[in-house]
């Protein structure tokens, strides 16, 4: 497979093995090569052929109406909260979303709109939670409710997967209560990889859904927001007010069509590689908990008398690098970019960690 090759290509040109997150991939050969040949147009004229191919291939997988290319999944998941409220309205997600704790606040700034949490498990709450956290008074001193919005997998969560019978149920909540639904899929293609589910599962469910394509696929830059040709054609004019327009960007738009025709049923490689990880790490004394491992995330804690930044220190001095969490959680995510020949030596540094 062109993955394969790939990797052969890469191995021993990283310094350190880096698995703080999954954005740090670069593109393979196979894949600079297809941006290197991209034919390109002006894209905020809308001729750019490549990104009107990406759009319509993203469209089409997930059944949906149409799609808007972004630079950023922030960008992507702030656009649909705005194109979906008012300022004043209220939104709701679980604590851990990443629309609340690591979009810099854009739910407030962007759209002037409040977050009601829901305290889920692992950065899912279910359907019952939602419809007690809706209801209660509808008059003038309080927000408007307007949207939820969930993320699959969840990050903060280690990489969690939502059931698909729950998600079902939150929706019927959403739509009895004149709740639009929102999905910040930025990893999730390595959910239905885990889940073996389906893209136009997804699409039939929701009203917005962003995906990322710089993370597990594996792309330099981009993401994609799906919707409804109403709520596109209203995201492209935001995405504009964001300073989202861009020019020749087919050129990474081509990243994205390999990486959807080519690295999505790769990503369980990567599953495979943090569950073997997780099962080193609980075999060792030094480690209190490891969170369960279904796709490329792993969360565990160390003993306090290490403590997580003193255990990521000495990790980076033996040449591997992770990124803590707060309270006390360590972050290992395993991606393109993370071979088996890394993946042999991490398993040994770990197992051996004095």
């Amino acid at each position: 497979m062109d993955h394969q090759l790939d990797h052969n290509i890469n191995v021993n040109k990283v310094m350190a093995i880096n698995l703080i997150s999954d954005t740090v991939t670069k593109p393979t050969p196979h894949m600079l090569e297809a941006m290197m040949n991209a034919e390109v147009g002006d894209d905020v004229f809308k001729m750019d052929p490549t990104v009107n191919d990406l759009q319509r291939k993203a469209a089409d997988m997930f059944g949906m109406e149409d799609a808007l290319f972004f630079p950023s999944g922030t960008m992507a998941n702030q656009t649909a909260i705005k194109l979906h409220t008012q300022p004043g309205d209220k939104l709701f997600c679980d604590k851990y979303a990443h629309v609340y704790n690591y979009e810099g606040g854009g739910a407030a700034f962007n759209s002037g709109v409040t977050c009601k949490l829901i305290d889920g498990d692992r950065g899912m709450f279910t359907a019952d939670q939602l419809a007690y956290a809706v209801a209660g008074r509808t008059d003038i001193h309080v927000p408007y409710s307007r949207l939820v919005c969930i993320e699959n997998t969840t990050n903060k969560g280690g990489g969690a997967c939502w059931d698909f019978e729950e998600l079902t149920k939150v929706q019927e909540v959403a739509k009895d209560s004149n709740l639009a639904f929102h999905l910040d899929g930025a990893r999730l293609f390595n959910a239905l990889v885990a889940k073996k589910e389906t893209p136009q599962q997804y699409g039939e469910l929701f009203d917005t859904i962003s995906i990322c394509l710089s993370k597990g696929l594996g792309t330099p830059i981009g993401s994609i927001l799906l919707g409804s040709k109403e709520h596109i054609a209203k995201a492209l004019r935001i995405r504009k007010l964001f300073g989202g327009a861009m020019r020749q960007v087919g050129y990474i738009a081509a990243a994205g069509i390999y990486a959807l025709d080519h690295h999505v049923e790769r990503l369980a490689e990567d599953h495979q590689k943090a569950k073997e990880i997780a099962v080193v790490l609980e075999s060792c004394d030094y480690v209190t908990k490891v969170e369960p491992v279904e796709t490329n995330i792993l969360i565990f804690y160390v003993s306090e008398n290490i403590g997580d930044a003193n255990f990521i220190s000495s990790m980076k001095e033996k040449g591997v690098l992770l990124t803590p969490m707060g309270e006390g959680k360590i972050r290992i995510v395993t991606h393109l970019d993370y071979t088996d020949e890394m993946h042999a030596k991490v398993l040994e540094i770990v197992k051996n960690f004095k």
